[in-house]
C-alpha cells in the first residue's frame, strides 16, 4: 500500500461509508479523518498477485475467501477501517459481505517505504487486537525478505519469524499450510539502486 493523504474534515462512520461508495479513490479511516490510498507500483501488484493465487488454491476449497486491496478490514469498530493487500477470512459474516472483513484470519502487507513503518506501527497495534487474527505477513517489494508474525496459545503473545532465502519456506502453523517464499517472488525482478532512488525520492528540504 502506497502513501496517503489526509483529507482534512471529521466524518462518522457512517458518513465514510457512504462518501467510500462514490469516491473515485479508496480511504482508510482513522478516527474520524479519512486517508487518500495512492498508487503502487506494478512489482507491488505482482507480488499480491502471487500470493493470492497459492492462497485461493489452499483456502477456496475449504470456503474461505481471500480478497485484496479494494476491500476494507473492521481493525476497530468505527475507529480504524484499513484497506489490508490480502486478507483471508473463514468467518460467516465475512463469507456474506460485499465490502468489509471482520474476521480475517491471516492479513498480508506488501511494504513500501513511504508505509513500512505503519505497516510496522499504527497498523500492527491494531490488527492484533482482532480476535480472529492467527498470522501477520510482511513482504518486501525491494528484497527477498518476509517477516511473520504468529498468535501463541497466550493470545496476546506473538512469535516473530524471518525468512530472506528464495529456498525458504513459510509455515503458517495456525493455519495448517506453507508459502514457498519462492512463490511470493515469482517472475519478480527487484530494483537497482537506481530505480529505487526513482521510485522513492528523498523529501526536499524546507526552506
Amino acid at each position: 500500500m502506497a502513501n496517503a493523504v489526509a483529507q482534512k474534515k471529521h466524518y462518522t462512520t457512517e458518513a465514510y461509508f457512504a462518501y467510500e461508495e462514490h469516491s473515485e479513490f479508496r480511504h482508510e479511516f482513522h478516527h474520524g479523518e479519512l486517508f487518500r490510498m495512492d498508487a503502487t507500483t506494478i512489482r507491488h501488484n505482482e507480488i499480491i498477485d502471487n500470493v493470492k493465487d497459492v492462497l485461493r488454491t489452499v483456502f477456496r476449497p475449504k470456503g474461505c475467501r481471500v480478497v485484496s486491496e479494494s476491500i476494507r478490514l473492521e481493525a476497530v469498530r468505527n475507529e480504524y477501517y484499513p484497506y489490508p493487500d490480502i486478507m483471508v477470512t473463514c468467518h460467516g459474516f465475512d463469507r456474506e459481505s460485499d465490502s468489509t472483513v471482520r474476521n480475517p484470519s491471516l492479513i498480508v502487507e506488501v511494504l513500501s517505504k513511504p508505509m513500512a513503518a505503519n505497516d510496522r506501527g499504527l497498523k500492527w497495534k491494531h490488527y492484533q487486537t482482532i480476535p480472529a487474527l492467527q498470522h501477520y505477513l510482511l513482504v518486501s517489494q525491494y528484497e527477498c525478505s518476509a517477516e511473520l508474525y504468529s498468535r501463541t496459545e497466550k493470545p496476546e503473545v506473538w512469535l516473530y519469524q524471518s525468512y530472506n532465502h528464495m529456498t525458504d519456506v513459510i509455515e503458517f502453523q495456525r493455519l495448517d499450510f506453507s508459502l514457498p517464499v519462492a512463490k511470493i517472488y515469482e517472475n519478480i525482478t527487484f530494483p537497482t539502486p537506481e530505480e529505487l532512488a526513482a521510485e522513492n525520492p528523498a523529501p526536499e528540504p524546507q526552506k
